[in-house]
């Protein structure tokens, strides 16, 4: 008798068809077809003349290449995209990492043991609905004009939703998981990392992600605080010199990077938790 070792055969002989091209780029196709639109729009409003406050794709294009590698403006700002980025990925990612730090372990206890819960969730609760912007001035005093003030923004930005994903995984987890666990012998301190943890990974991957994101949207703010270096400064010198498309290329700037960091935590998410039903990345 002939074994045959489908392993070895061509996908197409072992009975699976190979992903077609076009089944390969259709995410990225799709994934442009807003962003051309828009880019489109763009110029045609800009072509016709119904705004004359809003700068051509191309010259917004141009003023992107002068701040990546100089040549055109040749202004302050020229060649300084390295410098600025780099400054404020340091305090995005810096603050973040801080609040992870905090807010993980305060929302694993607070989901977890009923009397953290009401000694710090009544708190928590009163202090999340205060808006970063409203913590700006007293930042300013607490720790004056510069990158401090905007570290404590970011981290105040990235806490609250990092905090409450934990806590709503930790709670929402299945009362069976834990009946099974003890049926298996699973007991005590032991079901926290072996049920509680596992199960609530997606949502602290979620909280994460949320948090991320936030502490890129917070950085603007943060750098209104007399800081001479990152975007947010950049973006708000360029509106104070009515450069509008400087503005535009700080904003995009910070997009990109903030959908890059964003895409780095789903790739790790991915390959944490790919036994989860409930994370699909």
């Amino acid at each position: 008798m002939t074994v045959i070792d489908t392993g070895a055969l061509p996908e197409s002989a072992s009975g699976k068809k190979p992903d077609s091209l076009w089944t390969r780029l259709k995410p990225l196709t799709l994934s442009l077809i807003v962003p051309a639109l828009l880019l489109a729009f763009w110029q045609v409003a800009t072509s016709l003349r119904w705004t004359r406050l809003i700068p051509k794709p191309y010259d917004v294009a141009e003023m992107m290449v002068d701040f990546a590698v100089g040549g055109i403006v040749d202004d302050a700002f020229s060649a300084t995209l390295h410098i600025h980025l780099l400054a404020s990925m340091g305090r995005v990612y810096g603050g973040f990492l801080l609040a992870a730090a905090v807010a993980l372990p305060i929302g694993l206890m607070i989901g977890r043991i009923p009397a953290v819960r009401m000694l710090l969730d009544p708190f928590l609760q009163i202090m999340r609905p205060i808006p970063v912007t409203a913590w700006l001035p007293l930042s300013m005093i607490l720790f004056g004009l510069g990158p401090r003030s905007a570290f404590a923004l970011v981290f105040l930005g990235a806490f609250y939703p990092i905090l409450l994903n934990t806590i709503f995984g930790v709670r929402s987890v299945d009362p069976k998981l834990f009946e099974a666990a003890s049926m298996l012998g699973c007991t005590g301190n032991a079901q926290f990392f072996k049920v509680v943890l596992p199960a609530a990974l997606p949502s602290i991957f979620t909280g994460l992600r949320l948090g991320l994101g936030l502490a890129w949207f917070v950085i603007v703010v943060g750098e209104m605080t007399g800081v001479p270096q990152g975007l947010g400064a950049v973006i708000m010198d360029a509106r104070t010199l009515s450069r509008t498309e400087l503005v535009i290329c700080g904003m995009i700037v910070i997009g990109i990077a903030g959908y890059i960091s964003d895409r780095i935590v789903v790739m790790i998410g991915n390959r944490l938790l790919a036994w989860s039903p409930q994370h699909n990345g």
